[in-house]
Protein backbone atom coordinates (compact mmCIF):
# COMPACT_ATOMS: atom_id res chain seq x y z
CA UNK A 1 0.00 0.00 0.00
CA UNK A 2 1.38 3.52 -1.12
CA UNK A 3 2.27 6.33 1.74
CA UNK A 4 -0.73 8.33 0.29
CA UNK A 5 -3.47 5.23 1.01
CA UNK A 6 -2.23 4.83 4.44
CA UNK A 7 -2.76 7.74 5.46
CA UNK A 8 -6.95 7.47 4.47
CA UNK A 9 -8.32 6.21 7.46
CA UNK A 10 -11.93 6.78 8.22
CA UNK A 11 -12.76 9.29 10.97
CA UNK A 12 -15.89 11.58 12.30
CA UNK A 13 -14.05 14.45 13.04
CA UNK A 14 -13.21 17.14 10.41
CA UNK A 15 -9.54 19.11 10.88
CA UNK A 16 -9.79 22.32 11.74
CA UNK A 17 -10.11 24.87 8.84
CA UNK A 18 -6.36 25.81 9.02
CA UNK A 19 -5.27 22.86 10.77
CA UNK A 20 -1.78 22.22 7.96
CA UNK A 21 1.13 19.69 8.09
CA UNK A 22 4.54 20.48 6.59
CA UNK A 23 6.88 18.21 5.63
CA UNK A 24 10.62 18.44 4.86
CA UNK A 25 12.79 16.51 3.20
CA UNK A 26 16.54 17.63 3.38
CA UNK A 27 19.98 16.45 3.44
CA UNK A 28 23.27 18.43 4.17
CA UNK A 29 21.48 21.60 5.03
CA UNK A 30 23.25 23.06 8.02
CA UNK A 31 24.63 25.49 6.43
CA UNK A 32 20.78 26.99 5.46
CA UNK A 33 18.34 25.11 7.84
CA UNK A 34 18.66 27.47 10.92
CA UNK A 35 17.21 30.38 8.94
CA UNK A 36 14.22 28.01 7.44
CA UNK A 37 13.44 26.60 10.98
CA UNK A 38 13.23 29.82 12.67
CA UNK A 39 11.22 31.62 9.74
CA UNK A 40 8.70 28.58 10.60
CA UNK A 41 8.73 28.98 14.42
CA UNK A 42 8.23 32.54 13.96
CA UNK A 43 4.95 32.00 11.51
CA UNK A 44 2.31 33.45 12.89
CA UNK A 45 -0.09 30.62 12.09
CA UNK A 46 2.13 27.84 13.16
CA UNK A 47 1.37 24.39 11.28
CA UNK A 48 -0.32 21.68 13.61
CA UNK A 49 3.09 19.69 13.20
CA UNK A 50 6.05 19.81 11.10
CA UNK A 51 7.75 16.24 10.19
CA UNK A 52 11.37 16.39 9.18
CA UNK A 53 13.40 14.00 7.38
CA UNK A 54 16.77 13.81 7.65
CA UNK A 55 17.80 12.14 4.08
CA UNK A 56 21.36 10.38 5.35
CA UNK A 57 22.50 13.98 6.40
CA UNK A 58 26.89 13.72 7.04
CA UNK A 59 27.35 17.29 8.53
CA UNK A 60 25.41 19.12 11.39
CA UNK A 61 21.97 18.47 10.29
CA UNK A 62 20.63 16.16 12.66
CA UNK A 63 22.46 18.10 15.61
CA UNK A 64 20.23 21.02 14.84
CA UNK A 65 17.34 19.33 14.18
CA UNK A 66 17.53 17.57 17.62
CA UNK A 67 17.61 20.78 18.89
CA UNK A 68 14.71 22.31 17.64
CA UNK A 69 12.57 18.67 17.99
CA UNK A 70 13.89 19.48 21.86
CA UNK A 71 12.06 22.84 22.02
CA UNK A 72 9.33 22.83 19.93
CA UNK A 73 6.52 19.73 20.50
CA UNK A 74 5.05 20.14 16.79
CA UNK A 75 8.28 19.10 15.29
CA UNK A 76 9.24 15.28 14.36
CA UNK A 77 12.37 14.52 12.81
CA UNK A 78 12.64 11.30 11.37
CA UNK A 79 15.84 9.93 10.35
CA UNK A 80 16.86 7.55 7.19
CA UNK A 81 20.02 5.73 5.85
CA UNK A 82 22.99 7.67 3.95
CA UNK A 83 22.20 6.94 0.65
CA UNK A 84 25.66 8.07 -0.51
CA UNK A 85 24.58 11.11 -2.53
CA UNK A 86 22.13 14.17 -2.93
CA UNK A 87 19.18 12.73 -5.13
CA UNK A 88 16.98 15.30 -6.18
CA UNK A 89 13.57 14.53 -8.01
CA UNK A 90 12.59 11.11 -7.02
CA UNK A 91 14.81 10.85 -3.97
CA UNK A 92 13.54 14.11 -2.40
CA UNK A 93 9.92 12.63 -3.05
CA UNK A 94 10.50 9.21 -1.06
CA UNK A 95 11.87 10.97 1.74
CA UNK A 96 9.06 13.24 1.44
CA UNK A 97 6.53 9.73 1.48
CA UNK A 98 8.85 8.89 4.59
CA UNK A 99 7.36 11.69 6.52
CA UNK A 100 3.98 11.36 5.44
CA UNK A 101 3.90 7.93 6.46
CA UNK A 102 4.49 9.70 10.00
CA UNK A 103 1.25 11.44 10.06
CA UNK A 104 -2.35 11.11 9.28
CA UNK A 105 -3.93 13.45 6.67
CA UNK A 106 -7.44 12.61 7.82
CA UNK A 107 -6.15 15.63 10.63
CA UNK A 108 -5.58 18.24 8.26
CA UNK A 109 -7.40 20.33 5.69
CA UNK A 110 -3.58 21.66 3.95
CA UNK A 111 -0.36 20.10 3.48
CA UNK A 112 2.59 22.01 2.60
CA UNK A 113 6.51 20.03 1.08
CA UNK A 114 8.85 22.33 2.06
CA UNK A 115 12.51 22.63 1.43
CA UNK A 116 15.21 23.53 4.13
CA UNK A 117 16.92 26.28 2.27
CA UNK A 118 14.00 28.71 2.52
CA UNK A 119 13.75 31.96 4.15
CA UNK A 120 9.71 32.66 4.93
CA UNK A 121 8.44 35.97 5.89
CA UNK A 122 6.01 35.80 9.10
CA UNK A 123 2.77 35.76 7.74
CA UNK A 124 3.48 33.67 4.86
CA UNK A 125 1.18 30.57 5.89
CA UNK A 126 -1.80 32.30 6.89
CA UNK A 127 -1.13 34.64 3.69
CA UNK A 128 -1.70 31.53 1.55
CA UNK A 129 -4.49 30.50 3.92
CA UNK A 130 -6.30 33.41 3.72
CA UNK A 131 -6.32 33.49 0.11
CA UNK A 132 -7.07 29.71 -0.28
CA UNK A 133 -9.77 30.92 1.92
CA UNK A 134 -10.78 33.11 -0.33
CA UNK A 135 -11.36 30.99 -3.72
CA UNK A 136 -12.24 27.34 -2.93
CA UNK A 137 -10.70 26.65 -5.82
CA UNK A 138 -6.97 27.03 -5.47
CA UNK A 139 -5.72 23.56 -4.95
CA UNK A 140 -1.94 24.12 -5.52
CA UNK A 141 0.13 27.33 -3.97
CA UNK A 142 2.94 29.30 -3.43
CA UNK A 143 4.29 32.70 -3.16
CA UNK A 144 7.03 33.89 -5.32
CA UNK A 145 10.97 33.08 -4.83
CA UNK A 146 13.83 35.22 -5.32
CA UNK A 147 17.58 34.50 -4.30
CA UNK A 148 20.48 37.33 -3.51
CA UNK A 149 23.50 37.47 -5.89
CA UNK A 150 26.73 38.08 -4.94
CA UNK A 151 25.80 41.83 -5.47
CA UNK A 152 23.42 41.81 -2.77
CA UNK A 153 20.76 42.04 -5.56
CA UNK A 154 17.33 40.07 -5.12
CA UNK A 155 16.80 37.85 -7.91
CA UNK A 156 13.65 36.68 -9.21
CA UNK A 157 13.45 32.67 -9.87
CA UNK A 158 11.02 33.94 -12.55
CA UNK A 159 7.98 31.14 -11.15
CA UNK A 160 5.18 31.60 -13.42
CA UNK A 161 1.83 32.52 -11.90
CA UNK A 162 -0.14 29.64 -12.93
CA UNK A 163 2.34 27.22 -11.36
CA UNK A 164 3.25 26.82 -7.51
CA UNK A 165 6.35 26.38 -6.63
CA UNK A 166 8.09 22.87 -5.71
CA UNK A 167 10.14 24.44 -3.06
CA UNK A 168 7.05 25.38 -1.25
CA UNK A 169 4.49 23.24 -2.44
CA UNK A 170 1.00 24.27 -0.45
CA UNK A 171 -2.10 22.21 -1.07
CA UNK A 172 -5.25 21.37 -0.25
CA UNK A 173 -4.80 17.67 1.06
CA UNK A 174 -8.82 17.09 -0.97
CA UNK A 175 -6.44 17.99 -3.78
CA UNK A 176 -3.58 16.35 -2.89
CA UNK A 177 -5.13 13.23 -2.71
CA UNK A 178 -7.41 13.80 -6.10
CA UNK A 179 -4.07 14.21 -8.55
CA UNK A 180 -2.98 10.95 -6.76
CA UNK A 181 -0.19 12.66 -4.36
CA UNK A 182 3.30 13.33 -6.24
CA UNK A 183 5.27 11.42 -8.97
CA UNK A 184 8.19 10.22 -7.95
CA UNK A 185 10.23 11.56 -10.65
CA UNK A 186 12.04 15.12 -11.64
CA UNK A 187 8.92 17.01 -12.77
CA UNK A 188 6.56 15.91 -10.07
CA UNK A 189 6.47 20.11 -9.23
CA UNK A 190 4.64 20.42 -12.61
CA UNK A 191 2.64 17.46 -13.05
CA UNK A 192 0.69 18.47 -10.19
CA UNK A 193 -0.42 21.80 -11.06
CA UNK A 194 -1.20 20.27 -14.56
CA UNK A 195 -3.19 17.57 -12.87
CA UNK A 196 -4.99 19.43 -10.61
CA UNK A 197 -5.93 22.23 -13.44
CA UNK A 198 -7.13 18.98 -15.70
CA UNK A 199 -9.75 18.25 -12.55
CA UNK A 200 -10.96 21.88 -12.09
CA UNK A 201 -8.19 23.02 -9.32
CA UNK A 202 -6.52 26.01 -9.89
CA UNK A 203 -2.84 25.72 -9.02
CA UNK A 204 -1.02 29.74 -8.85
CA UNK A 205 2.16 31.47 -7.04
CA UNK A 206 1.25 34.87 -5.99
CA UNK A 207 3.17 37.66 -6.57
CA UNK A 208 2.30 40.00 -3.53
CA UNK A 209 5.45 40.82 -1.74
CA UNK A 210 4.53 39.50 1.71
CA UNK A 211 4.22 36.31 0.53
CA UNK A 212 7.94 36.59 -1.65
CA UNK A 213 10.21 34.71 0.07
CA UNK A 214 14.26 34.38 0.19
CA UNK A 215 15.73 30.80 -1.96
CA UNK A 216 19.05 30.50 -0.05
CA UNK A 217 20.62 28.33 -2.98
CA UNK A 218 19.32 29.20 -6.12
CA UNK A 219 17.00 26.96 -8.09
CA UNK A 220 18.23 23.77 -9.24
CA UNK A 221 21.67 24.01 -8.15
CA UNK A 222 21.74 21.13 -5.37
CA UNK A 223 22.83 18.66 -6.80
CA UNK A 224 26.24 19.00 -8.12
CA UNK A 225 26.09 22.44 -10.28
CA UNK A 226 23.13 24.57 -11.91
CA UNK A 227 24.03 23.25 -15.07
CA UNK A 228 23.14 19.54 -14.16
CA UNK A 229 20.26 21.02 -12.65
CA UNK A 230 18.97 22.77 -15.73
CA UNK A 231 19.80 19.22 -17.76
CA UNK A 232 17.57 17.85 -15.23
CA UNK A 233 14.91 20.03 -15.74
CA UNK A 234 14.89 19.24 -19.86
CA UNK A 235 14.79 15.30 -19.02
CA UNK A 236 12.04 16.38 -17.06
CA UNK A 237 10.00 18.11 -18.97
CA UNK A 238 10.40 15.26 -21.57
CA UNK A 239 9.27 13.16 -18.87
CA UNK A 240 5.96 15.10 -18.67
CA UNK A 241 5.55 15.14 -22.18
CA UNK A 242 5.96 18.55 -22.89
CA UNK A 243 5.22 19.96 -26.68
CA UNK A 244 8.70 20.02 -28.60
CA UNK A 245 8.22 23.37 -29.74
CA UNK A 246 6.74 25.11 -26.50
CA UNK A 247 10.10 23.38 -24.67
CA UNK A 248 12.79 25.18 -26.99
CA UNK A 249 10.84 28.12 -27.08
CA UNK A 250 11.26 28.55 -23.56
CA UNK A 251 14.58 27.03 -23.14
CA UNK A 252 15.55 30.35 -25.82
CA UNK A 253 13.61 32.67 -23.38
CA UNK A 254 15.74 31.22 -20.27
CA UNK A 255 19.00 32.03 -22.37
CA UNK A 256 18.07 35.93 -21.14
CA UNK A 257 18.38 34.59 -17.40
CA UNK A 258 21.25 33.44 -15.56
CA UNK A 259 22.89 31.49 -16.03
CA UNK A 260 22.99 33.17 -19.30
CA UNK A 261 22.86 31.23 -22.95
CA UNK A 262 24.42 28.10 -21.12
CA UNK A 263 21.76 27.60 -18.34
CA UNK A 264 18.84 27.35 -21.48
CA UNK A 265 21.00 25.47 -24.06
CA UNK A 266 21.73 22.76 -20.53
CA UNK A 267 17.72 22.65 -20.53
CA UNK A 268 17.69 21.91 -24.44
CA UNK A 269 20.02 19.27 -23.92
CA UNK A 270 18.46 17.43 -20.91
CA UNK A 271 15.28 17.38 -22.98
CA UNK A 272 17.03 16.33 -26.50
CA UNK A 273 19.07 13.89 -24.61
CA UNK A 274 15.88 12.03 -23.06
CA UNK A 275 13.90 12.23 -26.60
CA UNK A 276 17.40 10.07 -28.37
CA UNK A 277 17.23 7.72 -25.34
CA UNK A 278 13.81 7.13 -26.15
CA UNK A 279 13.59 7.77 -21.94
CA UNK A 280 10.32 7.13 -19.85
CA UNK A 281 7.75 9.14 -19.83
CA UNK A 282 4.97 9.56 -17.37
CA UNK A 283 2.42 6.89 -17.73
CA UNK A 284 -0.70 8.99 -17.48
CA UNK A 285 -1.25 9.60 -21.18
CA UNK A 286 -4.37 11.98 -20.98
CA UNK A 287 -2.12 13.95 -18.94
CA UNK A 288 0.35 14.31 -21.26
CA UNK A 289 -2.06 15.03 -24.36
CA UNK A 290 -3.49 17.49 -21.95
CA UNK A 291 -0.07 19.46 -21.09
CA UNK A 292 0.47 19.58 -24.66
CA UNK A 293 -2.27 21.29 -25.96
CA UNK A 294 -2.41 23.50 -22.98
CA UNK A 295 1.20 24.55 -24.41
CA UNK A 296 0.04 24.92 -27.68
CA UNK A 297 -1.98 27.26 -27.05
CA UNK A 298 -0.09 29.18 -24.78
CA UNK A 299 2.12 29.92 -27.64
CA UNK A 300 -0.64 30.96 -29.44
CA UNK A 301 -2.46 32.56 -27.17
CA UNK A 302 -0.31 33.38 -23.86
CA UNK A 303 -0.87 31.74 -20.38
CA UNK A 304 -3.33 33.89 -18.96
CA UNK A 305 -5.57 33.51 -21.34
CA UNK A 306 -5.31 29.35 -22.15
CA UNK A 307 -5.58 29.64 -18.52
CA UNK A 308 -8.49 31.25 -18.56
CA UNK A 309 -10.30 29.20 -20.65
CA UNK A 310 -9.40 25.90 -19.21
CA UNK A 311 -10.67 26.99 -15.68
CA UNK A 312 -14.27 28.13 -16.75
CA UNK A 313 -14.40 25.10 -18.92
CA UNK A 314 -13.48 22.62 -16.35
CA UNK A 315 -15.34 24.51 -13.44
CA UNK A 316 -17.73 21.89 -13.61
CA UNK A 317 -14.98 19.09 -12.71
CA UNK A 318 -14.22 20.49 -9.80
CA UNK A 319 -14.96 18.85 -6.60
CA UNK A 320 -14.15 19.75 -3.08
CA UNK A 321 -14.84 16.41 -1.34
CA UNK A 322 -12.07 13.92 -1.10
CA UNK A 323 -11.92 10.89 -2.37
CA UNK A 324 -14.75 8.03 -1.68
Amino acid sequence: MTALGQNRRMTSIAPAPRAYVVISPGRNEAQFMRRTLDSVVAQTERPAAWVIVDDGSTDESPAILAEYAAAHDWITVIRREDRGHRAVGPGVIEAFYAGLEAVSLDDYTYLCKLDLDLDLPAGYFAGLMDRMEADPRVGTCSGKTYYVDGAGRQISEKISDEMSIGASKFMRVACFRQIGGFVREVMWDGIDCHKARMLGWKAVSWRDPELAFEHLRPMGSSQTNIYVGRRRHGAGQYYMGSDPLYFTVTAIRKMAHPPYVLGGLATLQGYLGAWLRRAPQHGDGELRRFVRAYQREVLLKGKRRTVARIEGERASLWSPALPG
